[in-house]
């Protein structure tokens, strides 16, 4: 699961830009995570400048996984 930290957070909206499937909803200043739509991909976590996104646990990576060019 996708954890948000509200504290370091700029809402600069680069997570929600390279969500595959569009589970980061973003506020003037709050941001969501649909657990029920998020496929766990990390890309929001990869891209994301001041940290403020983090996986509540380390999962092993397979293989290499790449945020896409566009979203950097």
């Amino acid at each position: 699961m996708i954890l948000f930290h509200r504290d370091t957070c700029d809402f600069c909206g680069a997570c929600v830009g390279v969500c595959p499937v569009d589970a980061i909803y973003l506020g003037k200043a709050d941001l969501k995570v649909d657990h029920e739509t998020c496929i766990n991909c990390d890309f929001c976590v990869d891209v994301c400048p001041s940290r403020s996104l983090s996986q509540d646990s380390p999962r092993p990576r397979k293989g290499s996984r790449t945020v896409p060019k566009e979203a950097r």
